[in-house]
């Protein structure tokens, strides 16, 4: 992480970074603000456009902490200007998904709905194509709320290694296991090539 952290964060035109009292960094752009409180121990300058963080001695704490503060303030100046996505698609016959607002209605093979609230800070969107799985976008600055609010909904019904039924990202891919039936079905028929090579032996 130490590599990461001696690289310099390039503001963009547009977006502010500050360093405040306890060391709290405050990065505010066309998207919004985000705040992030960085250990005493590292220190943070801003200068010629660039953002650039110091660790006092070598000790991997401070190693690891070099490296993380800077990729937190990346991801902030990346966020204020950007903005991050994530994307999930339900799979599995009737599941649905619905939103009023931030309040997800989501269909997941239970025997009630469940009723999700999606942070202010984030937005939501529901869409249910033709002949496709129901999809679930979040949007927001903040990275780590995102990831954590996508993870959350995936946990509510993950993916099962069978047929993949279950909430998993758009994109990712389910290590699938075979089914009894078929399982059985490979072992008999490892047992019967057995016992044909061994017959052809027996021949020899």
């Amino acid at each position: 992480m130490s590599r990461i952290g001696k690289k310099p964060v390039t503001i963009p035109q547009g977006v502010t970074v500050t360093v405040g009292k306890d060391n709290v960094i405050t990065v505010k752009g066309p998207k919004g603000e985000l705040k992030e409180s960085v250990d005493r121990d590292i220190t943070v300058e801003v200068k010629d456009g660039e953002v650039t963080f110091n660790r006092p001695t070598d000790q991997g704490r401070h190693r690891a902490m070099h490296g993380l503060y800077r990729a937190l303030v990346s991801n902030m100046v990346k966020g204020v200007t950007e903005g991050f996505s994530k994307k999930l698609e339900l799979v599995g016959v009737g599941y649905k998904a619905a939103n009023t607002g931030n309040l997800l209605d989501l269909a997941l093979g239970y025997s009630h709905n469940i009723i999700f609230e999606v942070p202010s800070e984030l937005k939501v969107a529901t869409a249910q194509e033709k002949g496709q799985n129901p999809t679930i976008t979040l949007e927001g600055i903040d990275k780590q709320l995102l990831g954590a609010v996508a993870a959350k909904l995936r946990s509510l019904r993950k993916p099962e290694p069978y047929k993949g039924k279950g909430v998993k990202y758009v994109g990712e891919f389910i290590r699938r296991k075979a089914g009894k039936v078929l399982e059985i079905l490979i072992f008999k028929c490892q047992i019967i090539n057995f016992q044909i090579i061994f017959w052809q032996n027996q021949k020899v």
